[in-house]
């Protein structure tokens, strides 16, 4: 067997969705911090992103985390988390993912009952408590970064919807977020071809008349996802959402910077309140545990202080190779499944 590299992957997913772990066979970007590292890892090093998501080694619906030395001290280890169109500061379901493979194969010595430690993300610093028993990580509890609304009660002008209400907030990344009932649907697995597709529709018209961008990291710009939110049952009850995930699919998890972000908005409202729960549940029936531990004032603005809990499993390990004479060493995409986006974020 000829290759021109060898990268070792675990694969894992939580709560449904697919967030492998990169562990050998690619050394860690450039940059003083984890963010500059990210950009550095997509202007320098983005064919590893098109190599494992792209056809026919991946596919659209899988994301890929690469661990990196911490840049902050205090923590065990950064990640780098590479999604099907872009790279983003944070991610609930991959950060997850990257904790539990930490554990599992022994990069984070395992305590019982409860592990602590931190990771080091572009977004920020994650606090991580992982409950540990009979040698099996069996969930995960982070404290995210701050989540805080952009935009409460915007008018999105829609082409055949008209003006469409939403809401803007950021929760590791920027959401679009609108009330699922009100456009006629139950977010139900027989909807997800429909979701997905004016999902997108949203996002892009959402990026277009919607300015976003995050105080602390100017590159951080514009809507990323678009949740379909059914409406908040209260504290401590099962809310169903689905945030479409760009080029145009549901995400599979009920989506911790989504949940983080809905949270927001609940919280702007007067929904939610300090210690309150969101129990948000996915389009296939997986659950995330979200609570607002904190409200704090940063850059004149309202911000919460998320926790998200919730469950990730090993489903194998790979080493994937690239011959020298592969004609699609890059990979493809095609609209079949990746929709009518598949390029870098537009």
């Amino acid at each position: 067997m000829r290759s021109r590299l060898s990268i070792n992957v675990v694969g894992c997913h939580a709560e449904g969705e697919i967030g492998d772990v990169i562990v050998g066979g690619v050394l860690p970007p450039a940059g003083e911090t984890m963010m500059e590292r990210m950009i550095a890892m997509e202007r320098d090093h983005d064919h590893i992103r098109r190599l494992l998501i792209c056809e026919p080694r991946g596919s659209v619906a899988r994301h890929v985390n690469l661990i990196v030395p911490p840049v902050n001290k205090e923590c065990v280890a950064g990640a780098i988390i590479m999604e099907p169109t872009e790279y983003v500061p944070m991610s609930g379901s991959n950060t997850i993912c990257v904790a539990t493979v930490l554990l599992e194969t022994g990069m984070v010595q395992m305590v019982e009952p409860v592990t602590r430690f931190k990771l080091d993300m572009p977004g920020g610093v994650i606090e991580v408590a992982a409950e540990c028993r009979d040698g099996h990580c069996r969930s995960i509890t982070f404290r995210n970064a701050p989540a805080f609304v952009a935009v409460l009660d915007g008018k999105l002008e829609l082409e055949g919807l008209g003006t469409v209400p939403l809401d803007i907030a950021y929760g590791g990344m920027f959401f679009g977020i609108v009330d699922a009932h009100k456009l006629g649907f139950q977010v139900r697995p027989d909807e997800a071809r429909e979701l997905a597709i004016l999902g997108e529709k949203i996002r892009k018209a959402a990026r277009e008349q919607f300015d976003v961008f995050h105080p602390d990291f100017p590159n951080v710009r514009g809507v990323s996802i678009v949740q379909f939110a059914m409406p908040f049952q209260g504290s401590g009850k099962e809310t169903r959402n689905t945030c479409i995930v760009s080029p145009g699919r549901s995400d599979r998890s009920p989506t911790g910077t989504g949940t983080s972000a809905r949270m927001a908005v609940l919280h702007a409202r007067g929904e939610m309140s300090v210690g309150d729960t969101l129990i948000h549940t996915s389009i296939i029936g997986s659950r995330f545990v979200g609570k607002i531990l904190d409200v704090v004032e940063r850059n004149g603005r309202s911000m919460i202080i998320p926790q998200i809990t919730g469950r990730a499993w090993i489903t194998g390990q790979h080493c994937y190779t690239v011959d020298p004479e592969d004609p699609w060493q890059s990979g493809y995409m095609l609209s079949d499944t990746w929709g009518v986006t598949p390029t870098l974020k537009q």
